[in-house]
């Protein structure tokens, strides 16, 4: 057991370290664009659209790339990218360098997240244990993306913008370390064959999501509407299509198609692909209402999501008792309809409401519907799934996530940007008609949420989640002597 806690706290540091690096640089934009020299906004928006784009091009090859060759060496040689570009971005000194290097980032972020859970998966195999485990992970999930807010405010305003970047270099030296005196590289291989990577299937599954990401994040500045958009997410879904095609003929597939019969797989992606797509703008319309209409300061900003973390923790709490003594459907659905709660209440901002009685109340609301409903996602997600496909089942729940979460905001971004010009065209105030369209936005995102719980309440049993297969044959390599030994 102290073994198992070990491992899981080593895989947790690097997890927190890459989910941080989602929010932690927002903050730091306009610090940034001023020392670097940014020439333009659409620039700048690079600095978040490299990592976001590497990052979620490669989850699902990384994930699977841990079930062949190895979960600890894909974390390592993850933590290794992720730390080294850190220190390229802390020194950068111009654009370009900054650029390329948070696409490296999120390369290293796509290797380490899919080998986090899958490590958890095949370490705890006991049904109670592992919801205990993965109410962790998904605590460390949601409520760093809200501490990176505040840490990004705090290093930014007291420091310097590139203290957002040095300090993931100490955090991922140190999961480096744990990883390899206290982590085994498990893996699976097939009997009597060699392990070998789908590399036609790998490329072009990347090459489709990339521009799938590529033209979801830019389609507000674009236009959904507009060519360049459309063309893009046209190769997008070729790309895709001949993915699937590749992997119907495919010997070794990078993703085996049959995986998608398991209906607690499918339902708990679907889910999270909605949850993700209504959450996500909890972590940007509240920070830019208290930033631009009632004018907090980056510290101030960061310390009002606070009250996040500490709710889905406690919330995590209880959850991890429902999920026991009744399975995840329950905590799954009424999570996901206690997030629909907050984000409703957050509909009704006004330009005069108070942080107290306007924000609180939605963000707490939020907050426990994540924590009701996060780790039981991430149980159902994989219970099902034998171990050697744990991995490819971590990078499906994660690429569920992050796609969830890029259309999302892109989509609600330019219902509340268009809303918004909509009524200065019509001679309303500045303040009024920016929380007018973030209250759509919020409006919207409580449907999409309600959705996802109908979803989860129709489409999965009671029964789901509350056991784990048994385990087949893995071939384990410990590149350090483990502790305990």
């Amino acid at each position: 057991m102290a073994r198992s806690k070990a491992i899981l706290w080593i895989v947790l540091i690097g997890q927190f370290m890459v989910v941080l690096d989602a929010t932690i640089v927002t903050v730091a934009l306009p610090s940034i664009s001023t020392n670097l020299g940014f020439g333009s906004q659409t620039q700048l928006q690079w600095v978040i659209n490299a990592y976001i784009l590497l990052f979620g091009g490669f989850l699902l090859f990384g994930g699977r790339a841990g079930d062949l060759f190895g979960r600890q060496r894909l974390f390592i040689a993850g933590l290794l990218l992720f730390g080294l570009s850190s220190l390229v971005n802390g020194l950068a000194q111009n654009p370009s360098t900054l650029i390329v290097g948070r696409a490296v980032q999120g390369l290293g972020g796509a290797l380490v997240s899919p080998a986090v859970l899958s490590i958890i998966i095949v370490t705890f195999e006991n049904v109670g244990e592992r919801a205990k485990a993965l109410g962790s992970f998904s605590a460390i999930t949601a409520s760093g993306s809200a501490a990176g807010i505040l840490a990004g405010g705090v290093l930014t305003e007291w420091l310097d913008w590139r203290a957002v970047f040095l300090v993931n270099v100490p955090i991922a030296a140190v999961a480096i370390i744990g990883a390899l005196r206290v982590v085994p590289n498990s893996r699976y291989r097939l009997e009597g064959q060699k392990n070998r990577v789908d590399l036609p299937g790998a490329v072009t599954i990347t090459a489709g999501l990339l521009p799938l990401v590529y033209g979801i994040v830019n389609a507000e500045a674009w236009g959904w509407g507009s060519g360049k958009v459309l063309g893009i997410l046209a190769a997008a879904v070729v790309l895709i299509a001949l993915f699937f095609v590749i992997e119907v003929v495919s010997r070794q597939p990078l993703v085996r198609l049959g995986l998608f019969r398991l209906r607690s797989l499918s339902v708990a992606n679907l889910s999270m692909f909605g949850m993700r797509g209504g959450l996500w703008v909890m972590m940007f319309f509240p920070t830019l209402y208290l930033a631009e209409v009632k004018d907090y300061s980056p510290i101030k900003n960061g310390l009002s999501y606070l009250p996040w973390p500490a709710a889905m923790f406690v919330a995590g709490k209880v959850a991890q008792k429902i999920i026991v003594s009744r399975g995840p459907k329950l905590a799954i659905w009424l999570g996901l309809l206690i997030e629909a709660a907050g984000l409703l209440a957050l509909s009704f901002l006004g330009p005069d409401s108070s942080y107290l009685a306007g924000v609180l109340p939605g963000l707490l609301l939020t907050a426990i519907g994540a924590g009701f409903a996060f780790a039981a996602l991430f149980l159902v997600a994989s219970a099902g799934v034998r171990p050697a496909e744990s991995g490819l089942a971590s990078g499906l729940i994660n690429t569920s996530q992050q796609l969830g979460a890029a259309i999302g905001l892109a989509v609600l971004s330019s219902i509340a940007a268009a809303y918004t010009g909509d009524l200065v065209a019509h001679g309303t105030g500045a303040a009024e008609a920016l929380t007018k369209g973030f209250d759509r936005g919020f409006g919207i995102a409580a449907v999409i949420m309600v959705a996802a719980a109908l979803v989860a309440l129709i489409g999965l049993r009671s029964s789901d989640g509350r056991r784990v297969p048994a385990p087949v044959r893995a071939e384990v390599t410990n590149l350090e002597p483990v502790l305990g030994d």
